[in-house]
C-alpha cells in the first residue's frame, strides 16, 4: 500500500503531475529542494506488456475507454453556447494528457507573443527571446524529432535533438499538389523518438499514437515524474486536493488532499505550484474561497477561470483513384503554416487565383496539417466487420487505401464569456462543486474556420481528390488544448499570474500551465507549457 501520508513541512508542494508540474518537480529536486507532487489520478504500469494490453483493449470494436476517465470523480458541466466535451480527451494520472496525446511540439511565433499578428489579440507580458532558451531546454527534455527546414518557424539556436521523420508517402502526394499552388510544406517537429533517445527506443510505427505509444517511444511525463522521485521528489498518485488553504497573511499554508480510504490530509511546503491544467487550476482556486477570498484564491481582478481558450479543428478529406497508403503512420509528419502569420494571403496557381485574398476582418493563425491517418486503418475495418475469410479480405481491398485528408488548427480569441465556473448543482465524488464549461466561438473563430476550408479544398482539388467530407466552419469540435484561465499580465487587476507565473494576490502561489496563456495561437500548446514550467522552477529557484 502506497504511503499518502504528508510529509513534513516541504520547500515545494506541486499539484499535478502532468507534464508542467513533472518537469517543475524533477528541476527542483534536482537543485536540492524538497518536493512533494500532489496527483488527482492513479500511476499507470508504464511497462511495455502492459502498454501493449492497453493498445489491444484501444482497437477493440467496443473501445472502451483506456485511462479509466468518467464517472463522478470526473463529472462535469457545460452550460455554454456550445457543449464542450471535457472528458473525452484529458487524463488523470502520472503523465497526465501526454499519456495518449499526439506528440506534436511546435514553438509559438514571435508575432504570437509581440501582438504583431492581424487580429484583436493583445501581447504577451514576455518576449519571444525570453523563452527562447526555454525552449531549447524543453526540446531536449522532452526529446523532439524536427528539422530547421521551415520557413515559417521563430529562430532558433541549435538543432532539434533528433533528425525529423521522413515525410509519408501521402506527404509527398501534397507536396507536388502544394508547390503548384505556391504552397510551402515542412516536417513538424515531434516529441517522440526519431532514434534511441533518453533511454527509450526509436519509433517502431505500431500507429496507434493515440490512444497510447506501446513502444514508449513517445514522450509521456511520468517519465520526468519519475525522474523527479530519483532525485528525492515525492510524487503521491489518488491524492485530489480539495483546497487551499491560506494563514492570516494571505499565503499559502497547506494543500489539502483526500485519499483513497476517504481521509483527508494537509500538506504544508513554503511554496506551491499548481500544475493541473487550463481547468482543474481555476476549479481549484474557486474551491479555496474563504473569508479573506470570498471570490476564490488569487481572485482579485475576477479573471480565475475566464477567457477559457482553445483550437478548433478544421478538416477537408476524400478519395483518390491511386493508392494513397492511408494510415501507415500513426501521426502526423508534415505541414504548411505559411498561413500561420498571414491567413488571408491568397492561394494561385499559374498566376491564376485560386483561393482570392480574404477581406479585412481579422482572422485567428491557420496551422495546415496533412493527415497520415486518413481514412479508416486495415485493423479497425477488420475488427467492426460482419464477415470472416475471403469475404472480409475483399470487402477491406474495396474500402481501404485511397483516402487522403487534410487538418488545421485555429485558435480562439480571448474572450471574457468563455469561462470555468462551479456547478454547485452537481458534485463529484468528495462532494464538491463540479467545473461547468462555458463555452463559444464567436465569429472570428467561423470566418478563420472557413478560410481554412477554402485552402484545403483548394490543396485537395489540385491533386485531384473527390472531396466528401469537410469539418468547419459551423460544425466541429476542439483540440482538447485548455488555455486562457488564470492568464498571464502584468496589470493585477486584469490578470491572475505576473510574468514570473507568480499570483498577483498570493506571495508564495504560482501556477505552471496554459492557463496562463493570454493568447492561444494555433500551435498545440505542450512545448510552450514546458517551456514556461521551466522558466517558472527557475524563478522559484530564485526564490527559495
Amino acid at each position: 500500500m502506497a504511503d499518502r501520508t504528508p510529509a513534513p513541512r516541504q520547500d515545494v508542494c506541486v499539484v499535478g503531475a502532468g507534464p508542467a508540474g513533472s518537469l517543475v518537480a524533477h528541476r527542483l529536486a534536482s537543485a536540492g529542494y524538497d518536493v512533494t507532487v500532489l496527483e488527482a489520478g492513479p500511476r499507470f504500469d508504464g511497462d511495455r506488456e502492459e502498454r501493449e494490453r492497453r493498445m489491444e483493449r484501444a482497437i477493440r470494436p467496443d473501445r472502451g475507454g483506456v485511462w479509466g476517465m468518467g464517472g463522478e470523480r470526473d463529472a462535469f458541466s457545460a452550460s455554454g453556447d456550445r457543449f464542450y466535451p471535457l472528458d473525452a480527451a484529458r487524463v488523470k494520472g502520472v503523465g497526465g494528457s501526454t499519456l495518449h496525446w499526439q506528440g506534436m511540439v511546435m514553438r509559438l511565433h514571435e508575432a504570437d507573443f509581440d501582438g504583431d499578428l492581424p487580429n484583436d489579440d493583445p501581447a504577451w507580458p514576455l518576449s519571444y527571446e525570453d523563452l527562447r532558451p526555454y525552449y531549447a531546454e524543453a526540446e531536449r527534455a522532452l526529446g523532439v524529432a524536427g528539422s530547421s527546414e521551415n520557413p515559417f518557424a521563430p529562430p532558433r539556436e541549435e538543432p532539434h535533438p533528433m533528425p525529423a521523420f521522413e515525410p509519408s508517402y501521402s506527404d509527398s502526394l501534397f507536396a507536388k499538389a502544394c508547390e503548384r499552388l505556391g504552397i510551402a510544406t515542412h516536417a513538424v517537429p515531434n516529441a517522440r523518438n526519431s532514434e534511441g533517445y533518453d533511454g527509450r527506443s526509436a519509433c517502431v510505427g505500431y500507429g496507434t499514437c493515440q490512444p497510447v505509444c506501446p513502444s514508449g517511444a513517445k514522450y509521456s511525463a511520468d517519465t520526468h515524474a519519475e525522474k523527479a522521485e530519483d532525485e528525492g521528489a515525492r510524487v503521491v498518485d489518488r491524492a485530489p486536493v480539495q483546497r487551499l488553504e491560506t494563514d492570516g497573511e494571505g499565503r499559502v499554508e497547506a494543500a489539502v488532499y483526500a485519499t483513497p480510504d476517504g481521509d483527508e490530509h494537509r500538506q504544508p511546503a513554503r511554496e506551491f505550484v499548481l500544475a493541473a491544467g487550463g481547468v482543474e487550476i481555476p476549479r481549484l482556486l474557486l474551491l479555496s474561497r474563504s473569508s479573506d477570498h470570498p471570490d476564490g484564491l488569487a481572485n482579485s481582478s475576477g479573471a480565475v477561470g475566464r477567457y477559457f481558450m482553445e483550437h478548433l479543428f478544421a478538416g477537408a478529406g476524400g478519395t483518390l483513384d491511386r493508392e494513397t497508403r492511408q494510415n501507415h503512420v500513426g501521426f502526423i509528419t508534415s505541414e504548411s503554416h505559411q498561413f500561420y502569420d498571414d491567413p488571408g494571403q491568397a492561394v494561385e496557381r499559374d498566376g491564376e487565383t485560386v483561393v482570392p485574398a480574404a477581406g479585412d476582418e481579422p482572422l485567428s493563425p491557420i496551422k495546415l496539417e496533412f493527415l497520415n491517418y486518413a481514412g479508416p486503418s486495415p485493423v479497425e475495418l477488420a475488427v467492426d466487420a460482419d464477415d470472416w475469410g475471403d469475404s472480409l479480405l475483399s470487402d477491406l481491398r474495396d474500402a481501404y487505401g485511397d483516402h487522403v485528408a487534410m487538418g488545421g488548427l485555429v485558435g480562439q480569441p480571448p474572450r471574457p464569456e468563455n469561462r470555468v465556473t462551479l456547478d454547485a448543482d452537481t458534485t463529484d465524488d468528495h462532494g464538491n462543486p463540479v467545473p461547468d464549461i462555458q463555452w463559444s466561438w464567436g465569429p472570428r473563430v467561423k470566418r478563420t474556420l472557413a478560410r481554412a476550408n477554402e485552402v484545403q479544398t483548394a490543396v485537395l482539388g489540385e491533386l485531384g481528390a473527390d472531396v466528401e467530407w469537410t469539418v468547419g466552419p459551423d460544425e466541429t469540435g476542439p483540440a482538447f488544448h485548455h488555455m486562457g484561465t488564470t492568464r498571464m499580465g502584468t496589470d493585477p487587476a486584469e490578470s491572475v499570474v505576473n510574468p514570473r507565473l507568480r499570483t498577483h494576490d498570493v506571495a508564495n502561489l504560482w501556477v505552471a500551465s496554459s492557463s496562463v496563456f493570454p493568447t492561444a495561437g494555433s500551435m498545440n500548446p505542450t512545448l510552450t507549457i514546458a517551456a514556461l514550467a521551466l522558466q517558472c522552477a527557475d524563478h522559484l529557484d530564485e526564490r527559495l
